[in-house]
């Protein structure tokens, strides 16, 4: 497997230390973070990931972070990848943290750090998920960002591990649909293909906006849901085979769950051909 990393403008081993023991990405979790799908040793929707890494540090009241620095670290990790395993598809993470801080949770203004690191890796057609028994707070101070805070997404795709399932999706706490761990959710129903509202507290993303726009754009039923339109029940008509459910994020793309809870479930017709216009247009435009 390959693995390559690059932290504060060089690359490092795996095991080799690169980062303080008081970064506050480390002692506190402050930061935030981006996975972009890498096809043939290129980030895909790069620029739409740089913007909302830079959205969700705004909002966690991190400074803007400098962009042609992320871009430098991207370009060094992936040429090291190409250059070790010729051809090279699988995932590019960035993360920037608050940098060099106090053991609190108080931060040293204008500190950063900045670490990129790609593996290799191919994506799974289909997803077996389950429930979970927690729910996203839509109410929460960092709803919508991508931090790198992620305690609750360990403990519920813990449980659904535990569960025989590889994602745990989420209500939130008023009892509609949300979200996964680390994926969006779009259920087939009544012959649409529908996600929920960002109102949900689901996070914005970037494959989600992409197989809303570009199954549009192929004149396929596929739109984001009204704030009442998929109460968390909706999963029940998953599992009596009424609806369907899948799943979208950098590291799925568009993934039809078929399994659900343990039962075995289809994919929906529109899921099918929206996955089939996402996979050939990601190709086709690398940077959308």
């Amino acid at each position: 497997m390959t693995l390559v990393i690059w932290a504060e403008g060089r690359l490092v081993g795996s095991h080799e230390a690169a980062l303080s023991a008081v970064d506050h990405g480390i002692t506190v979790g402050d930061g935030v973070f981006e996975t972009c799908t890498v096809l043939d040793g290129q980030a895909f929707a790069l620029t739409r990931h740089l913007a909302r890494l830079a959205r969700s540090a705004h909002g966690l009241g991190l400074e803007a972070p400098d962009e042609q620095k992320v871009r430098d670290g991207v370009s060094a990790v992936l040429a090291a990848a190409e250059s070790g395993a010729g051809r090279f598809d699988g995932r590019l993470r960035i993360t920037v943290t608050a940098g060099v801080g106090p053991l609190g949770s108080g931060r040293v203004p204008g500190a950063q750090t900045v670490v990129v690191a790609a593996q290799d890796g191919t994506m799974a057609p289909e997803s077996s998920s389950a429930r979970s028994p927690w729910p996203r707070n839509e109410r929460s101070p960092i709803v919508g960002l991508k931090t790198t805070s992620y305690a609750e997404n360990v403990v519920a795709l813990a449980d659904a591990k535990a569960k025989g399932a590889d994602e745990s999706i989420l209500p939130n706490t008023v009892g509609a649909l949300c979200e996964g761990t680390g994926s969006n959710v779009f259920v087939e129903r009544g012959g649409e293909l529908l996600t929920p509202p960002l109102e949900s507290g689901c996070l914005a993303g970037i494959t989600r906006a992409l197989a809303v726009e570009w199954g549009a754009e192929a004149g396929l039923p596929v739109r984001e849901a009204s704030i009442d339109e998929l109460p968390f029940s909706v999963l029940n008509e998953v599992s009596a085979g009424t609806a369907q459910l899948t799943l979208t994020s950098s590291g799925r793309n568009v993934q039809p769950v078929t399994v659900l809870d343990g039962v075995p479930v289809v994919a929906g017709e529109v899921t099918l051909a929206v996955r089939e216009v996402f996979e050939r247009l990601c190709r086709e435009r690398l940077d959308p």
